[in-house]
């Protein structure tokens, strides 16, 4: 089973989509996934998970193989605090998946350095 953390935003909705045509198993993890029943209809389990929310994770994770990080908390609000507020989804995110025995993950961050938003991508990454 494929899990893809992120699948209610543009990237993550096209990757579910796809992923579901293949005919692979697909969980959408999303903070709302009320928000996302379009995925439903395309064959994804939807499953609420907030990286901000470690008790979301595990049972969201539960069968996962392959776990597909697109998460940015930088539209979350919060007076500029994305770059702290992304390390500890990624850190929480890294925990719970270990603990969920997820085999693989792929990361999508950014190229380049220099400003905030992307360095913040970068620490993410090493998380």
């Amino acid at each position: 089973m494929i899990a893809v953390l992120g699948s209610t935003g543009y990237v993550g909705g096209l990757l579910v989509r796809h992923l579901a045509q293949r005919g692979e198993k697909v969980a959408a993890l999303a903070r709302h996934p009320e928000r996302a029943a379009d995925l439903s209809a395309v064959g994804c389990d939807l499953r609420p998970a907030d990286v901000l929310d470690p008790e979301t994770l595990g049972p969201a994770l539960e069968g996962a193989e392959i776990a597909y990080y697109l998460v940015h908390s930088m539209g979350r609000g919060g007076g500029g605090y994305f770059a702290s507020r992304d390390g500890e989804g990624a850190r929480n995110f890294a925990a719970a998946a270990a603990a969920a025995g997820v085999k693989r993950i792929v990361y999508l961050g950014g190229l380049g350095s220099g400003s905030e938003h992307l360095n913040s991508r970068h620490s993410a990454a090493v998380t």
